[in-house]
């Protein structure tokens, strides 16, 4: 499974939210011009994530987005099957030979595992080799 530009910039959006969760409204110009990102291609982005309830949206002229739920119970799945589609690797049927199947199955569910158990808290708290530093986002 490749995850597209999509899912990797929705993820992106996501984390800068968490990063800044109970700071109130965020505006995706601030999102965009922090990571270097088109914000026309971010406002396409955050809709699904509005529609699905993992963002609110405030208008005014202190509005933009807030996480509609806490870091802790947004997972990276969640962010992904929305922007993504369901997650599987290869695409197979029930003629596929049962030990192909079996083993398509086993890798789907793994990386789906992986995904579902990853919250938005986890991947801005990450520290990589013992750093300390928020990875990628700073306040």
């Amino acid at each position: 499974m490749k995850i597209s530009t999509k899912g990797r910039y929705g993820l992106t959006i996501m984390m800068d939210l968490a990063t800044h969760y109970g700071q109130g409204p965020i505006p995706l110009k601030r999102i965009a011009e922090r990571h270097d990102l088109s914000e026309h291609y971010l406002e396409q982005l955050v809709a699904p994530l509005r529609n699905a309830g993992l963002v609110r949206s405030i208008r005014g002229a202190y509005g933009g987005y807030k996480l509609a739920k806490t870091p802790e119970e947004i997972t990276a799945g969640a962010v992904i099957r929305v922007l993504e589609g369901p997650i599987s690797p290869v695409e197979f049927t029930d003629e596929d030979h049962p030990a192909r199947r079996d083993l398509w199955k086993r890798i789907r569910d793994a990386i789906a595992s992986e995904l579902d158990s990853t919250t938005l808290s986890h991947l801005i708290q990450f520290s990589a080799e013992g750093n300390n530093e928020n990875f990628m986002f700073y306040i």
